[in-house]
């Protein structure tokens, strides 16, 4: 990708969920693969009640993990 092309879909969202939460992406990627016979919105609400995240962050973390299995 050119660094003139801007990053688009739940990746866009990962400089802020590093920054605001202290984590790189990749620890919660391995949250959510941990938690892997959850349905989508039960990892949502597990991101949510047991780590803080927001409700926008937590879901763009698990639709870009899950489609990239």
């Amino acid at each position: 990708m050119a660094a003139s092309e801007k990053v688009k879909g739940p990746a866009s969202y990962f400089p802020s969920i590093e920054k605001k939460y202290g984590h790189p992406v990749e620890h919660w990627f391995s949250i959510i693969r941990g938690a892997d016979d959850l349905k989508h919105m039960e990892l949502v609400a597990l991101l949510k009640s047991e780590h803080g995240l927001g409700h926008g962050h937590a879901s763009a973390l698990v639709v870009y993990c899950r489609a990239k299995r």
